[in-house]
């Protein structure tokens, strides 16, 4: 529609990139490859409506710019709400989008991090400030709460631990529930994706006879899996094979769920890491590819998104975020290993267990997402790139 002003096409596209892939948080689809007119923008919003972190002024911001999106997934456990479990963060994502919004890059940040995690008081609990590892702020953030007010403070001082230890601030953050991608999966029915090692799963399997059983049982703090037995025979755990692969959502979110048994490369968490920012970019190129424009499909996606995950706009709005982002194709989206995919252990404080640091070229990286000179990066860092 190259006649249309500025202000209709921003009407028109209601959910326009709006994520889907930043972890997929941010954005949907739009421009000419996927454009909506049929659902009205007020579904959209009860869809997905926009959160605010504790304790802030948010003021109207501009899409303009280079943006960088913060990106959370959660252990939570069914029992979190009635217990008040701290629930951890599992992966932490920075999505670095161009000035000119034609470019991003998914950035993780390890779990095992070891960072200064600030004072912060969410009214139950007081956090002194700390050294324990970046997968532990969103906990310390909600301890002693449940629901969106422990989703709200947690990312508050996830978000500062990551203004503090990176000199990035977030111009958006989701918090992304793994368990609801099954909704979003189950819209498109299937990812293909290319599985660059074998992985064994410890969380899905079956019997002899094909009932389905979890193959290994852990320890309470999910480490040293062991074989599960049903019945005196051992459980037979799913596997995914080097190559080309289409897995459906329960394969989908298992195989990208997996740090344990990961073969040839032994990567652990960066093998997980690598293997959750395939999902988040095939999710968002599937949605593409399979042209979700009608208004029979997209309600539903919307829906499974909500589900999925608590947006933080930060004032910028779902039109400037559809309308900003128009430019973005998911084949251009290039993922990063930090550390160049090995875990680089350093000394840590009494009880916080094995942890790492950054190389100097990581922080690097993580400074060309606050300057926006990623692409210099990467002309000097090819065998960073995550190449499949």
């Amino acid at each position: 529609m190259p006649n249309q002003s500025r202000d209709e096409r921003r009407k028109s596209p209601l959910w326009a990139k709006i994520t889907l892939a930043l972890g997929v948080v941010l954005v949907v689809v739009s421009g000419s490859t996927f454009t909506v007119v049929q659902v009205a923008e007020s579904k959209v919003k009860d869809a997905i409506p926009d959160h605010q972190l504790a304790d802030s002024a948010v003021k109207h911001a501009d899409i303009k710019g280079a943006k960088n999106i913060l990106l959370a997934s959660l252990d939570t456990r069914p029992s979190w709400s009635k217990t008040h479990e701290a629930s951890h963060t599992d992966s932490i994502i920075i999505l670095h989008i161009s000035a000119d919004h034609t470019q991003a890059y998914m950035l993780s940040i390890p779990r095992d991090l070891l960072v200064d995690i600030p004072k912060y008081n969410n009214g139950k609990y007081q956090n002194n400030e700390h050294h324990d590892k970046i997968n532990s702020a969103f906990a310390f953030g909600s301890l002693g709460l449940d629901g969106d007010t422990a989703i709200t403070h947690g990312m508050t001082l996830l978000t500062e631990t990551i203004k503090q230890t990176f000199g990035i601030t977030p111009d958006a953050e989701a918090v992304v529930n793994y368990d609801g991608f099954k909704d979003i999966l189950g819209q498109i029915k299937q990812v293909c994706l290319y599985v660059d090692e074998n992985v064994t799963s410890i969380h899905v399997g079956h019997t002899k006879d094909g009932k389905p059983a979890v193959p290994y049982t852990t320890t309470s703090a999910g480490t040293n899996p062991r074989p599960n037995y049903v019945d005196g025979q051992k459980v037979i755990p799913n596997t995914y094979k080097i190559g080309n692969r289409c897995l459906n959502p329960t394969e989908a979110l298992d195989f990208a769920r997996q740090r344990d048994f990961l073969k040839p490369l032994n990567d652990g968490d960066y093998g997980r890491q690598r293997h959750q920012q395939q999902l988040l970019k095939a999710i968002l190129k599937t949605a593409v590819s399979q042209g979700l424009n009608s208004p029979t499909k997209l309600p539903g996606l919307l829906t499974a998104i909500g589900k999925a995950m608590t947006v933080f706009q930060q004032g910028i709005s779902l039109e400037d975020w559809a309308f900003g982002l128009k430019g973005l194709d998911p084949d251009r989206i290039i993922t990063l290993k930090t550390n160049g995919g090995k875990f680089h252990e350093v000394a840590a404080p009494s009880g916080v267990g094995s942890s790492e640091g950054l190389l100097p070229d990581s922080v690097a990286m993580f400074q060309a997402a606050r300057t926006d000179t990623l692409d210099n990066f990467v002309s000097t860092h090819p065998t960073w790139v995550t190449t499949n």
